[in-house]
């Protein structure tokens, strides 16, 4: 197990208890820290992290930084519970039985979070590519802060990563890119983030040191050179200038501020500055007892020195979103020197150094205002978390994804490689698969769960790792649409299955549609016609475009008919008789239309428009089958009628005989369970019988949205409008119309 550590390195300043909402329910008692280190130490002792520190000097080299910044014995105690949890067969039982339920979960759940991150920066360190560190630490910035739903996990994670670097710093040890990188990037920026500076400067500069040796030494030496000039200098300045403010009544300590060697070469860098132009190498800090003599002590510095323009912060007046207050002020002594001033009240400094935690236990006399904030325990706690998500916001979604709040529903799963995946609260191993990749989530077959077997609806939880069985080739299931059975928690996964199966759907369409079309170009003899030279000539992309309107019935074949035989000479009186019914004139195929001026002529609907009266109809003379009646408006009958005038011929609809019309209604509806019953209930309201039915699922602007077609038989065009109104009625449904 690899975690962090400790080194002989000076104790930060008592701030007075600062960590009791690290504490936050866990249970005090006398000499819990010693009942803990006894309950850990046999089974610690000997052993040995994989930076080849002793986890036991390693826990309490934690429990030291804790006790520095003021934790609890309890929260002391839980540093060493977190190592001994690997040790143990049932950690949470166990552990709960010795210490109770709340310290079993602060230790098993540090313990899975180390585990995770380790897991994580191996991942990164053996598979990433030049691109990716920046996205993976990204990712790992949001998985401490998923597992971090308590202060005390984040502050026992900071304490950690401090002594790790303390470790490898006073070992003379380098240690791997990926813990440095993540120390910088992610730890550090948690600590400023809470205000904890007395740990963020620290993390700072030793994972620069090991990030970028080279310059580290560079700057230290430049820092040491005149290191005992610039200190002297300093000591001689605060003694001057505390005896100046102690004679106009001024209670304040002076002291010199040490410079942290990152801040120096990140200001460096961000104005191009070179080291002599730092202008706070030298730096002071003025403790002053409240806010008007922090202003007093302004108004003397500016009095006693040259300001320096444009250097001047009043962080008291307009806080830092950690809650940091000070004024900062920059000047220049007779010999022209620069030094920054910082000046700040007791619990101004508290806060300064140990973040907002400090407001837990920083209490002025009466009760008063701090002058940073309420110093009471629900003012305080209310800093804590606002700070925590104001962290959140930096790293969550962006403003166009509303309501992807990292805290609220995302959480953090590892593949067998221990790449970190993202995946919404409720995830299956399924949403996983898809997220991965979308050919492993169509392939998916059974799951692991840190390496049991578990059904696929099974949801996922932090820090877990997910191993997918996949088949060699198939698709996806159709249950896996269904939400009742719970496969599918992401909108996006579910999009994909849809699109798996619209397009299997469609390929099913172009193949039906492909084979007719081949079918006539046999028929003609014309098998040696390009099918994508077809599409082109009769205005499509592609011979696939073709195949698919063909075989949805949206196209019809006598259109490729006519553009095959352009120049055929009108037809004869005996083209025209071309298949009499034996019954009696004026009687048609479908019983209710009348070829005028011709007895008994074979008619037959077509399927392109569908007419039914009291539609417009017009006929068209076919070769062998018949006349095929279309509605006027067809535009199938316009490209025939345009190619081959001399076949149209004039019909109308014979009232005497009724008959049944098939007529297809589209509908366009939001998609939903139960939406095909709800519009075959409206049906069967209206007394209409439905011949045929298809649907097609798909996700448009809307949504998930689906469209239907309905074959039904009416006995004349005007139910249609009926049946169209009762339909609109059915919710979800945007449109309903005559195709």
């Amino acid at each position: 197990m690899k975690s962090e550590i400790h080194t002989a390195h000076p104790a930060p300043p008592d701030t007075g208890g600062i960590l009791a909402v690290t504490a936050q329910g866990l249970p005090e008692e006398p000499q819990v820290l010693a009942r803990a280190r006894a309950f850990a130490e046999p089974l610690l002792t000997g052993r040995l992290l994989d930076t080849g520190e002793p986890v036991l000097a390693h826990a309490d080299a934690v429990a030291a930084i804790l006790q520095a910044l003021g934790g609890s014995q309890a929260m002391q105690a839980a540093s060493y519970l977190v190592y001994a949890c690997e040790h143990l067969n049932k950690p949470g039982d166990v552990i709960a039985a010795a210490f109770g339920p709340s310290h079993a979960e602060l230790a098993l759940a540090t313990n899975k979070l180390v585990a995770v991150q380790r897991q994580a920066r191996l991942a990164q360190s053996r598979h990433a590519r030049a691109q990716e560190p920046a996205g993976q630490i990204e990712t790992v910035r949001k998985m401490l802060l998923a597992f971090s739903r308590d202060l005390r996990v984040v502050m026992l994670r900071l304490a950690s990563r401090l002594q790790t670097l303390r470790y490898f710093a006073a070992a003379r040890l380098q240690p791997d890119g990926a813990m440095a990188l993540e120390s910088l990037q992610v730890f550090a920026p948690l600590a400023n983030r809470l205000g904890i500076w007395q740990i963020k400067w620290e993390l700072e500069d030793l994972a620069f040191r090991f990030t970028e040796p080279q310059t580290y030494r560079e700057i230290a030496k430049l820092l040491d050179e005149k290191r005992l000039q610039r200190e002297g200098y300093l000591q001689t300045l605060c003694a001057q200038l505390q005896a100046e403010l102690q004679q106009l009544g001024l209670e304040v300590s002076v002291q010199g501020r040490p410079k942290h060697i990152y801040s120096i070469v990140r200001k460096m860098r961000s104005k191009s500055l070179g080291f002599e132009q730092v202008l706070d190498v030298r730096a002071l800090r003025v403790i002053a007892p409240d806010l008007k003599a922090c202003y007093a002590v302004l108004a003397h510095v500016h009095q006693r020195f040259d300001q320096v323009e444009g250097e001047f912060d009043d962080y008291i007046a307009r806080p830092k979103a950690n809650g940091y207050q000070s004024l900062h002020t920059v000047v220049r002594d007779a010999g022209g020197k620069a030094i920054e001033i910082q000046i700040r009240t007791p619990a101004m400094h508290a806060h300064a150094e140990s973040g907002v935690a400090a407001h837990w236990a920083y209490k002025e006399a009466g009760g008063k205002k701090s002058g940073v904030l309420a110093s009471g325990p629900y003012e305080a706690k209310i800093a804590v978390l606002r700070q925590l998500l104001a962290w959140e916001r930096e790293v969550s979604a962006p403003p166009s994804q509303p309501g992807q709040g990292l805290l609220e529903d995302r959480i953090y799963v590892l593949t067998p490689e221990a790449a970190v995946v993202e995946l919404a609260r409720g995830a299956t191993p399924v949403d996983f698969a898809y997220s991965v990749h979308t050919t492993l989530g169509h392939r998916c077959r059974g799951a692991r769960i840190d390496g049991a077997m578990v059904p696929l609806n099974t949801a996922l939880h932090n820090g877990q790792t997910v191993e997918i069985i996949a088949a060699k080739d198939g698709g996806p299931s159709r249950d896996w649409l269904n939400p009742e059975l719970g496969f599918l928690a992401s909108p996006r996964a579910r999009a994909k299955v849809r699109a798996w199966f619209n397009a299997l759907a469609l390929q099913e369409t172009v193949a039906r549609g492909r084979e007719a079309v081949e079918r006539l170009l046999q028929r003609e003899g014309k098998t040696a016609l390009g099918l994508e030279e077809l599409a082109g000539q009769l205005g499509f992309k592609s011979a696939d475009d073709l195949f698919e309107v063909v075989g949805k019935d949206e196209f019809s074949l006598r259109t490729i008919e006519n553009m095959l035989r352009p120049n055929e000479p009108a037809p004869s009186a005996d083209e025209l008789v071309l298949a009499k019914m034996r019954s009696g004139p004026g009687r048609s195929a479908q019983g209710g239309v009348l070829v005028v001026g011709v007895d008994s002529l074979l008619t037959q609907l077509a399927k392109c428009c569908k007419p039914a009266p009291p539609d417009p109809i017009r006929g068209f003379v076919t070769r062998g089958k018949g006349v095929s009646i279309h509605r006027s408006d067809c535009s199938n009958f316009r490209n025939m009628a345009s190619g081959s005038p001399e076949r149209v011929i004039e019909v109308k609809w014979n009232a005497s005989t009724p008959a049944l019309y098939p007529v297809d209604i589209a509908i366009e509806a939001g998609d939903r369970q139960g939406l095909l019953r709800d519009i075959s209930e409206a049906f069967s309201r209206e007394k209409v019988n439905v011949t045929g039915v298809q649907t097609q699922s798909l996700r448009d602007h809307h949504g998930d949205s689906a469209r239907m077609t309905f074959t039904v038989e009416v006995g004349d065009a005007r139910a249609v409008q009926r049946v169209l109104a009762a339909v609109a009625q059915v919710a979800g449904v945007r449109l309903a119309r005559r195709r």
